[in-house]
């Protein structure tokens, strides 16, 4: 390339209602000594703004160890094609539906007000007072979709926030494979621009057979071959080359429960494959890299070009991508 050279840049439940678009410049850019190779090569890799997806996908309670023992061929794939940790860290409090609000908003529990753990109350806050990346891109043009597997998460289903959203009815849970074979369904049929996928299957049996039990390691392996179904609808769907796909959990656990500070159940697995990621790249080799659940918030909504509303002490974890 010369100086100068342009680079181009449901089925049944609880359904919640809500839109699209955006333009996006070409890019003139010098070739400075500055600016290297592997930089070059990650943006000719990259999409254009309008025709990226971002698809987040939680792996609930899944402990980094039990998914480094686990026969977990989808999830070693996008490991081998992304860049990874296996020593991110949920919030101080561990628990479900807060720990996942934080992952969806950027900010701590304190923050976005979500602290509670069972379907909502009358007493209790309807939605997060924190905008959610769903919240975002919706303002923002961008179509978002939700499927996940408690009923919980119906706490997430801002109005106007989602086009797309499944959850089971109050006090329901939805098995790992209805949850995937939604998501397959719309990417293949709606393609939505924002999606997030709960699997719930894990934290289960980590409360009635205990984390780390051989119980437990089998369904991790269950829960990747329901996780094989979402990477083989956005290959099929031509979808791998525009979409940045981050998969982590809420939290870990000890014995057949989970909470506090407690390192069992604080760290969790966090990886991220796309275009212009490292490929098979372990953030620990950048000892001053600490990823935490809010970055998953700012690192989607940085690759979608998501303006933010509200401050988040998430950052987008740029190392994954080449050239930085």
């Amino acid at each position: 390339m010369r100086p100068g050279g342009r680079v181009a840049s449901g089925t049944f439940g609880h359904w919640c209602r809500g839109a699209r678009g955006g333009t996006v410049r070409s890019m003139r850019l010098p070739l400075r000594r500055s600016l290297s190779a592997a930089l070059l090569c990650a943006l000719l890799a990259t999409p254009a703004l309008a025709s990226r997806h971002v698809v987040v996908v939680s792996l609930d309670g899944l402990r980094p160890d039990v998914g480094l023992r686990a026969n977990m061929p989808a999830l070693r794939a996008l490991m081998n094609r992304g860049s990874f940790t296996m020593y991110a860290t949920t919030t101080d409090v561990a628990i479900t539906l807060p720990s996942h609000t934080s992952m969806l908003t950027g900010v701590p529990p304190e923050q976005h007000g979500i602290t509670y753990n069972a379907d909502p109350r009358p007493a209790d806050k309807p939605v997060p007072d924190w905008p959610t990346l769903f919240d975002v891109a919706h303002r923002a043009g961008l179509t978002t979709a939700m499927v996940a597997g408690k009923s919980k998460f119906s706490v997430l289903c801002a109005p106007g926030s989602l086009d797309t959203s499944l959850v089971p009815p109050r006090g329901g849970v939805f098995p790992d494979s209805l949850v995937a074979e939604t998501a397959d369904r719309w990417i293949r049929t709606r393609r939505p621009q924002v999606l997030f996928v709960h699997l719930p299957g894990l934290d289960a049996i980590g409360h009635s057979r205990g984390w780390g039990s051989h119980e437990q390691v089998a369904g991790a392996e269950a829960v990747d071959r329901a996780f094989a179904h979402v990477l083989r609808a956005l290959a099929q769907s031509g979808l791998n080359d525009s979409t940045l796909i981050i998969v982590s959990a809420d939290h870990g656990g000890a014995g057949k429960s989970h909470g506090g500070l407690d390192p069992r159940s604080r760290l969790i697995p966090w990886i991220a494959a796309g275009p212009g990621v490292k490929h098979d790249f372990d953030l620990a080799l950048l000892p001053a890299t600490q990823v935490r659940t809010e970055d998953t918030f700012a690192t989607a909504a940085a690759w979608m070009g998501i303006a933010l509303e509200k401050p988040v002490i998430g950052r987008s974890v740029d190392e994954i991508f080449e050239g930085r």
